[in-house]
């Protein structure tokens, strides 16, 4: 078996940060959200994933390289535009060849794993299985109508949904998926959908099949999606304890300090993770906290958020909460005369003062 995983996209949602990043490699918990599928692909037993990226973009490639660091076999597969989930199959099939293979959207990350999923995919044999977990606004996914246990439509984000349920971003298929894909024809936005893929599996006679998450699983589409995701990743973290703490610094729940990092005259309240080279000097780092590295957090307060490598917090008097700061993102108390704010903002950006 092999595994495709998207990891292309324009991330129009998470912008500004995805102006300058590809939304796959915005860190969870200190790591790429790609990671999470990579991992999830190689405890399922597969070594061999084709990739699919953007045309114009290397930056997957340039992160991953062959994939030997993570013990996979890495091919890619440039998407020349987006034009459909059932296109990234279509292309991808000399790649596939017959073999039966797990689909993974790259920005889905899901608790325990993708194993038993291949493992009830092989146990039915089955052409097309499917995942499936409730939601309270299944119109963003493509929705699953079910009766009796089986399958009997799929219809790609209706305005009326037939259930709650949403078809999640992991599906495992044989070779009989190339004959939908190469046989259904655009929708509206001008797609090849996935969701027409399955109906043309179902309406064909093809056995159709279907698990149901019972954990949580989230597609980071959204920077509120992004938020959930680094709050249930550090709700299974250990504590790990490889920088250094001085003796005015406190640290309660689960934190994981890495190497290099410093905490002076701080109090560090988990789950939280704070990434090498960064400083924590009096300062307040409160639960869902992810800092990446070399990051410096004076006088300020930060929790229920997400840091990316090289920011500065210094000096803030109200509370940081429920925010997502790209890379080498600078926040100040201003000490000129007069007392102004000064903004310089990017396109899309989203900013709340009091």
């Amino acid at each position: 078996m092999k595994a495709l995983i998207t990891a292309g996209g324009h991330g129009t949602r998470l912008r500004p940060i995805t102006h300058t990043q590809n939304k796959h490699l915005i860190p969870i918990a200190n790591k790429p959200i790609l990671n999470y599928a990579l991992e999830y692909v190689r405890e399922a037993g597969i070594s061999e994933v084709g990739i699919i990226t953007n045309q114009e973009g290397d930056e997957v490639k340039e992160v991953y390289g062959d994939g030997a660091q993570l013990g996979l076999r890495l091919t890619y597969i440039p998407q020349e535009r987006p034009a459909g989930l059932a296109h990234c199959v279509k292309i991808a099939q000399p790649f596939l060849g017959d073999e039966p293979f797990v689909f993974y959207l790259g920005d889905n990350i899901i608790v325990g794993g993708i194993k038993r999923f291949v493992d009830e995919f092989e146990k039915q044999a089955t052409n097309c299985h499917l995942v499936l977990a409730k939601v309270p606004d299944p119109e963003r996914f493509g929705v699953p109508e079910v009766r009796h246990g089986r399958i009997l439509r799929v219809e790609e984000k209706p305005a009326r949904p037939k259930s709650d349920f949403a078809v999640t971003g992991i599906y495992i298929y044989d070779a009989t998926i190339f004959e939908a894909v190469h046989s259904i024809r655009p929708s509206a936005r001008g797609e090849l959908e996935i969701s027409d893929a399955h109906q043309y599996l179902i309406d064909k006679g093809r056995k159709v099949t279907y698990s149901e998450i019972t954990g949580w699983w989230k597609d980071t589409g959204k920077p509120a999606d992004l938020l959930e995701a680094n709050r249930l990743v550090l709700d299974n973290i250990r504590s790990e304890i490889s920088g250094t703490v001085d003796e005015q610094s406190s640290i309660s729940g689960r934190v994981i300090l890495a190497k290099g990092a410093s905490v002076s005259k701080s109090s560090i309240c988990g789950p939280a993770i704070i990434g090498s080279g960064t400083r924590i000097e009096n300062a307040y780092i409160g639960p869902y906290t992810s800092i990446d590295a070399n990051c410096h957090i004076r006088n300020s307060e930060v929790e229920y958020s997400i840091i990316l490598d090289e920011c500065s917090i210094l000096d803030q008097s109200i509370r940081i909460s429920d925010s997502l700061f790209g890379k080498n993102v600078s926040l100040k108390k201003t000490i000129a005369k007069p007392c102004t704010n000064r903004f310089i903002i990017g396109d899309q950006s989203q900013i709340e003062i009091r």
